[in-house]
């Protein structure tokens, strides 16, 4: 089957991945309420479509901390992502800089900042977290900057780890030992292909930037215990100097769902905000990308860069997120899928497909740069999620 859109990249994926991979790409937390928010909410925003007007060339350049991207969307943190085709986050940094666009690496990587940085010419952006483990954030901090890193991306939504009971399910999570290994191990031999290109061919399948605290312990057990133990819930805005003060570059924050935390975010002098409830990987129940985004764009008011994630299953939906207020948007599970259907090549391919469908949602709303959609071209009754 040839893909020609998310879904399809999803169902290739799910044929693809052990079932402990892909469950955990596709699953939120308890009972994924936000996580359906996020695509449906989405889905029923409505555009105006407006006709005769020349839009025989169409713009889609965006410049988003000083520099010059193709296309209003990139590659967002996505964890593990090494395990879903052979050293994946090199793949789809790979990707991203043939399609020239941003790529984050998330600290959850299996490739190191080191071995990604050697893959790409081009810099990239890195996602962390705040940590108990304070040295192990200055660390990261130096690393990222010191191999050219171009912007921060700090998540602050997860002070606790979020219940997701798909990964109980699957084995990836909840079973200590080799109860838990061996699921997944079996999980893994039904999937032939995987195992010999990742499993066999991918290694080392430890998350390499954490690898040197765990002194040597490298099972998911003992990755996952170490971050769920580290998140640190006693974070406030005053711990955001920390980074500020350790970091030279742009500083987005990831997490913003409210107005009155986006103001905040303008207040202690950050750069950019990412419009996100982590996929509805943490609150379920929590408000929709969709439904969060346009009050704390009106909050904001161009202070700062606005990105939005959450429930992006095409171009179109880019071009929705962008009228509804942000600058630019971060593709999350939509990248994944493609990753563990066909590694770099389906990564690429899904980014054309997101250009061609961004380009047929500018040319029929009657604008010929992107920096043109806005508020005005949102239905407003559809706005009323």
């Amino acid at each position: 089957m040839s893909p020609i859109c998310v879904d399809d990249y999803r169902m290739l994926a799910r044929r693809r991945l052990p079932k402990f991979l892909f469950e955990y790409i596709d699953g939120g937390s308890y009972g994924e309420n936000t996580l359906r928010a996020n695509v449906d909410d989405l889905r029923k925003i409505a555009l105006r479509q407006h006709v005769l007007n020349d839009v025989s060339s169409i713009d889609l350049s965006v410049c988003l901390f000083g520099r010059t991207f193709s296309t209003p969307f990139g590659l967002g943190p996505i964890g593990l992502a090494g395990m879903y085709a052979r050293r994946g986050e090199c793949q789809a940094a790979r990707a991203a800089e043939a399609a020239n666009i941003p790529f984050c690496l998330s600290t959850m990587s299996v490739c190191t900042l080191d071995e990604v940085a050697s893959s790409v010419d081009r810099p990239f952006w890195f996602q962390l977290y705040m940590l108990k483990d304070r040295a192990f954030v200055i660390d990261m901090l130096a690393r990222a900057s010191a191999l050219g890193c171009e912007a921060l991306v700090f998540t602050v939504d997860l002070p606790v780890p979020g219940m997701r009971y798909r990964d109980y399910r699957s084995g990836l999570s909840g079973q200590p030992g080799w109860q838990g290994a061996v699921r997944r191990y079996a999980q893994a031999t039904i999937r032939p292909g995987w195992a010999w290109d990742v499993g066999i061919s991918g290694r080392p399948h430890t998350l390499g930037n954490i690898a040197p605290v765990l002194a040597g312990k490298s099972g998911f057990e003992d990755v996952l215990g170490w971050a769920g133990r580290n998140f640190d819930p006693s974070v406030t805005w005053k711990d955001i100097s920390f980074v500020r003060e350790r970091w030279p570059g742009p500083l987005i924050l990831k997490g913003i769902l409210e107005p009155s935390d986006a103001i905040r975010a303008v207040e202690v002098g950050v750069d950019g905000l990412v419009v996100s409830n982590h996929g509805g990987r943490q609150l379920d129940g929590a408000i929709s990308t969709a439904r969060a985004l346009p009050a704390i764009a009106r909050a904001v008011d161009g202070k700062l860069t606005i990105l939005a994630d959450g429930g992006v299953r095409s171009g179109l939906d880019v071009a929705r997120l962008i009228a509804l207020g942000a600058d630019a948007v971060l593709l999350g599970r939509a990248w994944a899928y493609a990753l563990g259907a066909g590694g770099k090549a389906a990564v690429q391919q899904m980014l054309s497909q997101f250009e061609a469908e961004l380009r047929v949602a500018l040319a029929l709303t009657g604008v010929d740069r992107i920096g043109k959609l806005d508020s005005s071209f949102v239905v407003r009754d559809s706005a009323r999620i």
